[in-house]
C-alpha cells in the first residue's frame, strides 16, 4: 500500500488559514500552526466583542446624556428618576440623540423630570 502523502486538500485546507490571518503582525501571518491559533483567538475576540459592542454603546449614551444634564442643571440619576416618575418613556439612545441634535427639546423633557421631582 502507498504511503498518505499530504497533497492538495492539505495546502488548501493551509492557504485558506493563511488567508484568514493575512495582515496579522510578524510570523502570525506566515507561520501554518501560529497563524491557527491566532485565527481562533481573533474568532473568540469577535465572538466576544460583538456582545460588549451593546454595552459600549450604553455607556456612550449615558455618559452624553449626563453632559447634557448637567448643562441643564440636574445629574443624571435625577433626570432619569424624574423620567419616570413623569411616565416619559424615552429610551437612552433617542435621549443621547436629542442631547446632541437638538438641545431645546432636551432641556424641555428636563424641565417635565424636575417638574414631577418637585411634586
Amino acid at each position: 500500500m502507498p504511503r498518505v502523502k499530504g497533497g492538495s486538500v492539505t495546502r488548501q485546507r493551509r492557504k485558506r488559514m493563511l488567508k484568514l490571518a493575512k495582515g496579522y503582525r510578524g510570523s502570525k501571518h506566515i507561520q501554518f500552526k501560529v497563524a491557527k491559533q491566532q485565527v481562533m483567538k481573533s474568532y473568540q475576540y469577535a465572538f466576544r466583542d460583538r456582545r460588549k459592542t451593546k454595552s459600549n454603546f450604553r455607556k456612550l449614551w449615558i455618559a452624553r446624556i449626563n453632559a447634557a444634564a448637567r448643562i441643564n442643571d440636574i445629574s443624571y440619576s435625577k433626570l432619569m428618576h424624574g423620567l419616570k416618575l413623569a411616565e416619559i418613556d424615552v429610551n437612552r439612545k433617542m435621549l443621547a440623540d436629542l442631547a446632541v441634535n437638538d438641545a431645546a427639546a432636551f432641556s424641555a423633557i428636563v424641565d417635565a423630570a424636575k417638574k414631577a421631582l418637585a411634586n
